[in-house]
């Protein structure tokens, strides 16, 4: 198993630091760091920024901070991105769209668990993404198969360097758009979904999985061939509990669940202590356990992280800084508690 369990702690990506130093300290002091995305250091550094570079067609404005699509412009470049399908480099992460991304890649990360990367995955790109009649690209049957193909090879380059640093290195695939997937979305229904999907993760190099943050089709996500799923359960754990069988498949497979569980908004953040979050997660877990999941089972296959990103608390990035030091400290309780 190169993802690691047992209840060792990892976060998500975005963070609301201006500081690359200091967020990359607050990422290493996880027992599985990753690269931060700061989009508050540099619009450069939005992830759906990131996930855009040499996509033809994007029009990036930094003063204005808008990311946008062109289909004239897309048929202008195409040929030239084409030319460099089979390069490997052209896909990954320039340092001029992440310098923490480059810092992290010098860094000697050999001693630990696992690392991490992510990238924005392409439904939730292509809905983001407007065209030149304010229409998600995902919606657009010519540019909606090469994005997936585009996406997936930005993908598999970057769990390859990260992988000649730790050999047990894998990828998020950011989704929060999967949670409109199966809604009614105008162009593009559930079953065209659910096949592209399924091919995305069918070329995409393991070990991947999906973070979310919102409350998408469960069983459909939980039955993708993925490795790990990443998600807010302090706010949407009673409804993924509920999930008992397709959650019990995924765990059978192989699957790793990371449980985000530390509020990092400052108001839940304050509301919550210790105990109260270990109530939580211990409910669910119990709850699980009575439905056929063996708790310890399920903790051999279980991370605990923060519930979300946060760049919006009134007192910048000390809530979250806070929420990274709650999840360490529950970590190692728990691991006590049930001697992992």
């Amino acid at each position: 198993m190169t993802i690691p369990g047992n209840l060792y702690t990892t976060a998500m990506a975005v963070m609301p630091h201006k500081d690359v130093g200091r967020a990359l300290d607050k990422a290493l002091s996880l027992d599985i760091p990753y690269w931060p995305q700061l989009p508050n250091l540099n619009y450069y550094e939005d992830m759906y920024v990131q996930a855009s570079e040499h996509f033809p067609g994007i029009i990036l404005d930094m003063k204005n901070k808008t990311l946008s699509f062109s289909m004239d412009r897309f048929t202008a470049e195409y040929e030239e991105t084409m030319s460099h399908f089979e390069d490997p480099e052209y896909f990954d992460i320039s340092p001029e769209y992440s310098q923490v991304y480059h810092r992290f890649l010098k860094m000697d990360l050999l001693d630990r668990p696992a690392i991490r990367g992510q990238l924005e995955g392409p439904v939730s790109f292509g809905l983001n993404v407007l065209d030149q009649d304010k229409r998600p690209i995902l919606f657009d049957d010519t540019i909606r198969p090469f994005m997936f193909e585009f996406m997936a090879k930005r993908i598999n380059v970057q769990l390859k360097r990260l992988k000649q640093l730790n050999n047990n290195a894998f990828m998020f695939v950011d989704e929060p758009g999967l949670q409109f997937l199966f809604s009614a979305l105008s162009g593009y229904d559930s079953a065209k979904a659910k096949q592209d999907m399924e091919y995305f993760f069918s070329i995409i190099d393991s070990p991947r999985g999906v973070h979310l943050c919102g409350n998408p089709d469960w069983d459909f996500l939980l039955d993708l061939d993925m490795d790990i799923l990443s998600l807010d359960i302090y706010t949407n754990g009673e409804i993924f509990s509920s999930y008992a069988k397709s959650i019990r498949k995924f765990l059978d497979q192989g699957g790793i669940i990371s449980w985000g569980i530390v509020p990092t908004n400052f108001e839940p953040f304050e509301f919550e202590n210790m105990n109260s979050l270990e109530e939580r997660l211990e409910s669910l877990w119990d709850s699980l356990d009575q439905k056929g999941i063996d708790k310890e089972f399920l903790l051999s296959r279980s991370l605990l992280s923060p519930s979300t990103c946060c760049l919006v608390n009134p007192d910048g990035e000390k809530t979250v800084e806070k929420a990274f030091e709650v999840v360490n400290r529950l970590s190692k309780q728990l691991r006590e508690k049930y001697r992992l």
